[in-house]
Order: C-alpha cells, then sequence, then structure tokens
C-alpha cells in the first residue's frame, strides 16, 4: 500500500482525491485536516498531496497577508515539515494567468518552493460537482453579482474527473494542468440559466494550456447546473 497524506482532506478537492485514491484499493490514505494536523505533521509518507490553500480570489485580494499564510506559508510548513517520496501539489491555473492579483502571485510562490525534481505541480481550471458550495457557479445560480466580466472563459470539468486523472497520472512530474479541452463563456451559462445576472470587473480567461485530448468537454457543465438549479431557485 502506498501511504499517501492528502493535506487539506475535508476541502472540495481534498475530499474527492481521497475518494479516488481509495476506490483504486492501491492507497493507505491519511486524510489531514485542520483539527488533526499536529498529528501528522512531521512523519513520513511516501506521497504527499497539499490541497489546503484557499481558492478564494477576493478574499486574498482583502486579506494579503492571510492569504500569503495560508497559501505560501502552510505549504512551505507542509513540505519542509515532512518527509516524503514525491510531493504533489495542488494548484490553480491563475498561477500562470493572473499574475497582477495577490491570488495568483501567491499561488506562483506555493508552487515554487516544490516545483522541483520528481514532485508534481498541478494547475485546475473552475470545477462542478458535489460539495461545491462557493464560487462563480453557485453565485450565478443565486443570482448575485459577478465581479469579472461576462466574457470571461472558464475550463470547467467535473472534480470527479480531475481526481481520478491526477491520481491516475501521479508519475507524471513537473507542472501539469487539468480541466475541459475547450472553455465557455460565463455570459453563454447566464444565457443558458435564463437569468439577467450583473457582470462587472476584468476580463478573467482561464483556459487550460496543452490540454490532454482526453479531456472532458466544458459544456457538461450545464449537465451539473441542469440537476443543482432547483436548489436555488
Amino acid at each position: 500500500m502506498i501511504k499517501t497524506a492528502v493535506f487539506g482532506a475535508n476541502g472540495f478537492v481534498g475530499k474527492s482525491l481521497c475518494s479516488s485514491l481509495i476506490s483504486t484499493g492501491n492507497f493507505q490514505v491519511v486524510p489531514v485536516i485542520r483539527d488533526n494536523y499536529s498529528e501528522f505533521i512531521g512523519k513520513h509518507y511516501d506521497i504527499v498531496i497539499n490541497t489546503a490553500s484557499p481558492a478564494a480570489r477576493f478574499w486574498a485580494k482583502n486579506n494579503p497577508a492571510k492569504d500569503f499564510q495560508e497559501t505560501v506559508q502552510k505549504t512551505a510548513n507542509i513540505f519542509y515539515g515532512c518527509t516524503f517520496e514525491k510531493f504533489i501539489q495542488i494548484s490553480t491555473v491563475s498561477a500562470r494567468c493572473q499574475l497582477d492579483t495577490v491570488y495568483g502571485r501567491h499561488k506562483l510562490a506555493a508552487e515554487s518552493i516544490c516545483n522541483y525534481g520528481n514532485n508534481l505541480v498541478v494547475r485546475l481550471s473552475s470545477m462542478f460537482g458535489e460539495g461545491l458550495e462557493k464560487g462563480v457557479l453557485i453565485d450565478m445560480l443565486k443570482g448575485q453579482k459577478i465581479f469579472v466580466d461576462g466574457e470571461s472563459r472558464y475550463s470547467f470539468s467535473s472534480v470527479d474527473f480531475v481526481s481520478d486523472y491526477i491520481v491516475a497520472n501521479l508519475t507524471k512530474t513537473g507542472v501539469v494542468e487539468i480541466g475541459a479541452f475547450n472553455s465557455i463563456r460565463l455570459m453563454d451559462i447566464a444565457e443558458y440559466l435564463n437569468t439577467n445576472l450583473n457582470f462587472e470587473g476584468q476580463l478573467d480567461i482561464q483556459e487550460i494550456e496543452n490540454p490532454d485530448e482526453n479531456f472532458p468537454d466544458a459544456k457538461e457543465v450545464f449537465k451539473y447546473l441542469d440537476k443543482i438549479k432547483n436548489k436555488y431557485s
């Protein structure tokens, strides 16, 4: 069994990754959350996966010092506090395409701590799936103001697909981007939901660079919205 610690195991991506790892039957999964962090930091694992960085861009903008602590410092604490054969950092395409923001710069700084040797950095775009409680899709379903340009394009993909892909490609090294092979405008989603949303902000293009031919279609997000939209109507 491959002993694998998943830091941030209660999060949206962390929970899904734990499920994908366990389903293979090949991994002894150690779920690490805030409540048991002190129990599992400082130990040896075959693989350490860090999913614990916050995914709140606007919070980061308003709380840069706290975001640095939760993103960069926490990554350093985990990376230097444990020993392992391989370290996997769950990051975001914002580390490439949003370096004019606090959020993007901190994500890139966290990547730089572990991006060498046989380690793996996984950059993600926007996702959907069970357990999603915040983000642009939920804001749109609630009819709330969207703080980016309506022409913004995201490579939406299922968190289950993302997790399964990561687990199937744990031997990869360097930086890998995972999501849909294409992207979709937020305005197109608003039109599909038949709702008049107020978009205000900068254009945000979060497309996957060099997508795998097996990556899904971003339009699958419509099926997800059909399943949950009554919850917010």
